[in-house]
């Protein structure tokens, strides 16, 4: 444990935004999941749409670099194509 009254603070503030990102990044791996057992149905588009949001808005907030939300995006959509191929 820290004893330095700006590292306590920091260890907080720290601990606060692993929480909020373990959330985000837990949320983003469930709506690729979902978007690629939806490939070939109705519900396809909505789920690329939905999950391609859940990806920009990680990268906007800083959890997920945007070249890592790019490659995210990417292979997600090679993966839903190879799925409704099959």
């Amino acid at each position: 444990m820290a004893n330095i009254k700006s590292q306590i603070k920091r260890n907080k503030q720290n601990e606060k935004r692993r929480l909020r990102n373990q959330a985000v990044r837990s949320k983003l791996r469930t709506m690729e999941k979902k978007a690629v057992e939806a490939a070939g149905t109705e519900q396809e588009a909505e789920a690329i749409s939905a999950a391609t949001s859940i990806i920009d808005k990680a990268a906007r907030k800083n959890v997920i670099h945007g070249n890592a939300a790019a490659r995210r995006k990417s292979r997600l959509m090679k993966r839903i194509r190879q799925a409704a191929a099959s």
